[in-house]
C-alpha cells in the first residue's frame, strides 16, 4: 500500500500539522494534579480554622494537641525573611563574583574572538591585511569578531590633529574681522 495516501503522511493534503501528539498510556499525571490541589487547599483551610478558631471550638472538635498558635503568625514570618535573605544571597553571591572595574576580564575574557591579520580564506575581492577591511566588502559575509577595545576607542575618541584642533578653538573665540571668520569657517568645513 502506498504510504502517501495515509492521511497522516507529510505528503497527503490531510495531514495535520503540527502532527497529532500520541495518546498518554496513563492518567495519573491527572489524578496526582488533582490530589496535590485538592490537598493543598485542604491544608490551608485547616491552617485557617487553626489560627482564627478559639480554643474551646477546636477542643470541642476532639482535637486536645495542636501548636501554639504563635506559630500562626511566626511560620509566614519566617517564610518571607526566608525569601528575602535567598534574595540578598544571590545579590551578595553576584557581587563577590564581579570583577573589579580595573581588571581585564570585564573587557575580554578566553571566549574572545579577535581577529588575526591573516586573510580570510573565502572573500571576493582580493585578500587583504586587514581582516577588518575584508569583511567590508560589499559581497563578504564576515564571521562574527570581538572588537579590540583599543580600536573601539581610537574610532569613539579620535582627537584631531593638534594643529587644526588649535585653529577651530582660537576661531571660536576670535570675534574677529569678516575675512577671519571666512577662514575660520573654511577650517571648520574641512577645506584647506
Amino acid at each position: 500500500m502506498d504510504s502517501s495516501n495515509e492521511p497522516t503522511s507529510p505528503r497527503s493534503p490531510l495531514a495535520p500539522y503540527p502532527p497529532n501528539s500520541a495518546q498518554l498510556k496513563s492518567r495519573a499525571p491527572e489524578f496526582y494534579g488533582f490530589v496535590a490541589w485538592s490537598s493543598t487547599y485542604a491544608l490551608f483551610c485547616l491552617y485557617v480554622l487553626w489560627a482564627i478558631l478559639p480554643d474551646e471550638w477546636i477542643l470541642s472538635l476532639g482535637i486536645e494537641w495542636y501548636p501554639s498558635r504563635e506559630w500562626a503568625v511566626l511560620l509566614p514570618a519566617y517564610s518571607v525573611i526566608l525569601i528575602l535573605l535567598t534574595y540578598f544571597t544571590y545579590w551578595a553571591l553576584a557581587l563577590y563574583n564581579t570583577s573589579a572595574f580595573n581588571s581585564l576580564s570585564t573587557i575580554t575574557d578566553t571566549h574572545a574572538h579577535i581577529p588575526t591579520s591573516k586573510p580570510e580564506r573565502h572573500t571576493c575581492t582580493s585578500p587583504g591585511i586587514n581582516p577588518f577591511l575584508t569583511a567590508a566588502a560589499p559581497c563578504a559575509i564576515p564571521s562574527p569578531y570581538d572588537i579590540p577595545i583599543g580600536l573601539v576607542n581610537r574610532v569613539l575618541y579620535a582627537r584631531l590633529p593638534a594643529q587644526t584642533q588649535h585653529r577651530t578653538l582660537s576661531c571660536r573665540a576670535s570675534n574677529a574681522n569678516p575675512s577671519e571668520k571666512q577662514a575660520c569657517e573654511t577650517i571648520e568645513s574641512g577645506e584647506t
